[in-house]
């Protein structure tokens, strides 16, 4: 027979040892808990931390020295340092050059290298690497930069932390070229960099290292340790490709990735309003065109009407801008003029040129019609289609797959041209194909671009000079879409380069501008905004370059730099709330077991049963 007093004082002692228990235990947690509460980043040392950035346009070639999509791009100012920086506002920053100063008659320009970086692979950046990066360029005649290294003579180490970059006359956009630094002992074993297939990771020296690119699934990017400046506190950042962007944004809303690039505008109206979400859009020097095949050659597989100024010129006319802003990109775009985009430039040097009521092209199918006549393009028979030496006028209209915007405008744009009595094939395919089309070359190796119109946009420079070199005559092959020559053109484009006062290098622009305008190789339909979101609930630090993009913009990296998993009020006041509910659970089972331990101080007779 037990007694209760004995049941009694082993229950108290029992509860007691479990109240110590749970308050070690307790404590410890809040240890943890504490612990976890003063670090921004509670997970950091136990997880990656990985950003998902989905995108609707794939990757073009991720070898600096020939891929041109704005996802190349990306990827490349995350993996390189530019030579001299872009800041948030677009202004020149220091990048592997700390700082630089011209002479008086501005043939040099001196370069001060920042000490301490080092490749990723181990190896120091110094001058050498400069150097060679602008030589590479300037020896090697890689048309993606030629343009910028226009007046280069030569680069010069001077010592290990000092380049000279001598020029044959004054260069005016030394400050704004759009160059990464590469380093010399990877690149130098390349002969010939165009044709050259990379390998990964990539050794570089920015903020991450691209380590993968899967075809159709994704660029993977990782956190390189060995980074001069801002440490960043992502790990990974995955560039997820999208076939449709209607899907792309469900999965934003549903945590798959972090932010969508190229929201379709009902879905960023939608999205970007819910709580958690923020919407960044801008335009980044960027224009919608409709591009002709304006090429000379007899290598052309291009119609030829398409190299008569005339013939432009009338379909010029028959292009309605507003309708296209409307219908295409609903109110997150302007009806353009010229390819400089309106309202992108500083105030003391607004690059944008505006046409003459005179010059200007209106929305009138009449008038296109009369041009068309006047110019020579009859309805001979009078079967609604126009001849050109006897034959139908038939036409290939293209827009792509990766562009909603694109798609509609090209619908529309269609319809227009038809009205005009051109049989037009209108198609929507892959913007490799579309790439492919526009770089063919025949069996015998001579350049034969195979299109006639088609639709894409062109995102632009910080130095609006080098946005106009990309359509002079040495940039066919290259990023002269339109294959358009004009001799005048050539020669004010060279001049610009070299004009050092700000008033007549911007009188020549506006005059290249005009001259484009004119002539028609490409017609500027739309300033579109590009359209993002990001998640906010679970992130903070979005650093938007030029008040727009966060993320696709291929000059500013600070987005990257800045992002860290959210550790906000509403998480701190939980943790607050669970904080205090454990020390009262704490404080009452203490309470309890002395309770109990005191009663068990006065034992009771034992009770026969």
């Amino acid at each position: 027979m037990a007694s209760r007093g004995t049941r009694s004082r082993t229950a108290t002692y029992a509860v007691f040892g479990i109240a110590v228990l749970l308050a070690a235990a307790a404590a410890g947690g809040l240890g943890v808990a504490l612990a976890a509460d003063d670090s921004p980043v509670p997970t950091a040392s136990i997880e990656k931390v990985v950003f998902r950035v989905g995108t609707t346009e794939p990757p073009d070639n991720l070898n600096p020295f020939v891929g041109w999509g704005t996802i190349d791009y990306e990827a490349w100012c995350l993996n390189y340092d530019f030579i001299i920086g872009y800041g948030p506002d677009g202004e020149p920053v220091p990048g592997i050059a700390e700082s630089w100063d011209v002479s008086d008659d501005g043939l040099v320009w001196t370069l001060k290298i920042r000490q301490g970086a080092v490749w990723s692979d181990g190896e120091p950046v110094t001058a050498d690497d400069v150097a060679f990066s602008y030589n590479y360029i300037v020896d090697n005649d890689l048309y993606a930069y030629v343009s910028y290294t226009k007046l280069i003579e030569e680069a010069v180490a001077v010592d290990d932390f000092t380049c000279e970059v001598r020029c044959s006359a004054p260069k005016a956009n030394m400050e704004r070229l759009y160059i990464y630094c590469v380093p010399e002992h990877i690149w130098s074993e390349i002969d010939d960099p165009e044709k050259h297939k990379v390998t990964y990771p990539f050794v570089g020296s920015g903020p991450f290292q691209i380590q993968e690119w899967k075809r159709g699934s994704h660029i993977l990017l990782t956190r390189n340790p060995d980074y001069w400046g801002t440490e960043p506190t992502i790990d990974e950042i995955y560039f997820e490709f999208y076939t449709n962007a209607d899907t792309m944004t469900p999965d934003l809303e549903i945590g798959t990735i972090d932010a969508a690039c190229g929201v379709p505008a009902p879905q960023y109206a939608q999205v970007s309003e819910q709580d958690g979400f923020q919407g960044f859009k801008g335009n980044v020097f960027t224009w919608d065109y409709l591009c002709f095949n304006c090429y000379g050659e007899d290598t052309s597989l291009g119609h030829p009407v398409l190299r008569d100024v005339r013939f432009r010129q009338a379909l010029a006319w028959a292009i309605d801008k507003k309708k296209l802003a409307e219908t295409g990109w609903g109110r997150y775009a302007r009806p353009a003029t010229t390819i400089m985009p309106a309202g992108e430039w500083p105030p003391d040097f607004d690059a944008h040129y505006q046409p003459t009521p005179d010059e200007t092209f209106g929305f009138d199918i009449a008038r296109a019609n009369q041009l068309l006549d006047e110019a020579g393009y009859p309805d001979a028979n009078g079967d609604g289609i126009r001849e050109y030496e006897g034959k139908k006028i038939r036409l290939r209209l293209q827009a792509r797959t990766s562009s909603v915007e694109s798609q509609r405008m090209g619908k529309l744009i269609a319809g227009w041209l038809t009205e005009c009595g051109l049989d037009i094939k209108y198609s929507v395919i892959d913007d490799g194909a579309l790439s492919d089309a526009l770089y063919n070359y025949d069996a015998d190796f001579y350049y034969a671009p195979d299109y006639d119109l088609y639709l894409w946009s062109y995102a632009g420079y910080a130095d609006p000079g080098d946005t106009l070199a990309s359509f002079t005559t040495e940039q066919i092959e290259g990023w002269n879409d339109p294959c358009w020559s004009n001799a005048e053109y050539d020669e004010l484009c060279a001049l610009q380069f070299t004009q050092m006062d700000k008033a007549e290098r911007l009188e020549t622009i506006h005059r290249l501008q005009q001259i484009f305008y004119v002539e028609c190789p490409q017609i500027a339909l739309t300033y579109p905004d590009t359209l993002e979101i990001g998640n906010t609930a679970e992130w903070e630090g979005y650093t938007p370059f030029l008040d727009g993009l966060a993320f696709l913009n291929a000059f500013n990296m600070d987005t990257y730099l800045n992002l860290k998993p959210k550790s906000g009020e509403e998480e701190d006041g939980a943790g607050r709330a669970t904080l205090w509910l454990v020390v009262a659970v704490i404080a009452m089972l203490v309470v309890v077991a002395l309770v109990l331990l005191l009663r068990g101080g006065d034992t009771p007779p034992a009770v026969e049963e």
